[in-house]
């Protein structure tokens, strides 16, 4: 068969998950919807926390404030369209709209594995170099830091999205998962010149994973290394106690994608809809629970929150009496 490169599709249509019955529609809207919205306040909670309190204007939660910002953005691209798909039955998603959304899913994807990235650099030099901590890392240099990681990505972005847009689309217009994202949306493309998208896309990807991953893994392992060298067991609590949160943020987002590459790799397959489901977990799970880990796991906010509270109470005691 002979192709032009002429697209014949004007719009796509979001399947969301296949082989949901209808009956099902409302509970998983509300869902995604409740998820939605624990997103949003979260991390809306934790920018304007940041931005407020003095005492967290500090290196490691101006990184926190990127990744919130992240976040919350990732949800606001992703969620509002799959969920009015099963509320209202709005599954039509203009062919401009799509790649757009799909230009931003795969720019906040790969802006946060940076951002993790630079956490780990921070947790690197505060245990493994103290003395040097000072002078590397300053609010500036993180701002700096992350600032280059957003607008490299976001214009580096440009360039895979004009990329898929050489290929002519005249198969069929499903995407057969939540959102508009590469491989459903050059699945539906048609010519000689698919394979070779794919490749390039893939390998941009896996570069924009593999090499934070690389780095984040010989960090922690360096500061696993300092740690056992301490010799008394509260040293070593306190130092671990300042790397758990960027652990745990961390493991959330390269762990399940892992699991879900490693089982294709080995021959372990789901069906379509538990695929689905394991990609919009692993998706949207950080953006909810990440603004926890922040609250709980950091001893300055974790402080600043009870002060917060104590406040509050004493100011509610005052007025009952």
């Amino acid at each position: 068969m002979i192709y032009t490169n002429i697209t014949t599709i004007k719009d796509f249509i979001i399947t969301g998950f296949p082989g949901l019955h209808a009956t099902y529609y409302g509970p998983v809207s509300a869902l995604l919807f409740f998820t939605y919205l624990v997103i949003l306040a979260g991390n809306i909670f934790i920018l304007v926390l940041i931005g407020v309190e003095r005492r967290l204007h500090k290196p490691t939660y101006l990184i926190f404030s990127h990744l919130a910002m992240n976040d919350l953005l990732f949800g606001t691209v992703t969620l509002p369209k799959i969920i009015s798909r099963y509320w209202w039955d709005d599954k039509i998603i203009y062919f401009g709209a799509c790649f757009t959304q799909m230009y931003f899913v795969h720019a906040l994807g790969a802006i946060h594995s940076l951002l993790l990235l630079i956490m780990a650099l921070d947790r690197f030099i505060a245990v493994c170099l103290p003395l040097k901590y000072p002078v590397l890392i300053t609010n500036n240099t993180i701002s700096i830091a992350c600032g280059l990681s957003w607008i490299g990505t976001l214009l580096r972005m440009i360039a895979v999205v004009l990329h898929a847009l050489t290929l002519p689309y005249c198969d069929s217009n499903f995407i057969v998962q939540c959102y508009c994202d590469h491989i459903s949306i050059t699945r539906l493309a048609c010519g000689e010149d698919v394979k070779y998208v794919k490749t390039v896309a893939l390998g941009l990807a896996m570069f924009s994973l593999l090499l934070p991953l690389s780095f984040i893994l010989f960090s922690y392992f360096s500061i696993f290394l300092v740690v056992m060298r301490i010799p008394n067991t509260e040293g070593r609590y306190k130092t671990i106690s300042t790397c758990t949160p960027q652990l745990l943020i961390s493991c959330l987002y390269y762990l399940p994608r892992c699991f879900v590459y490693l089982s294709n790799a080995v021959g372990f397959t789901f069906s379509l809809d538990v695929r689905i489901f394991l990609i919009l977990l692993y998706s949207l799970l950080p953006c909810a629970v990440n603004p926890v880990i922040y609250c709980f796991k950091t001893k300055d906010m974790k402080d600043v929150l009870m002060k917060i509270f104590k406040k509050a109470k004493i100011g509610m005691k005052q007025v009952s009496k």
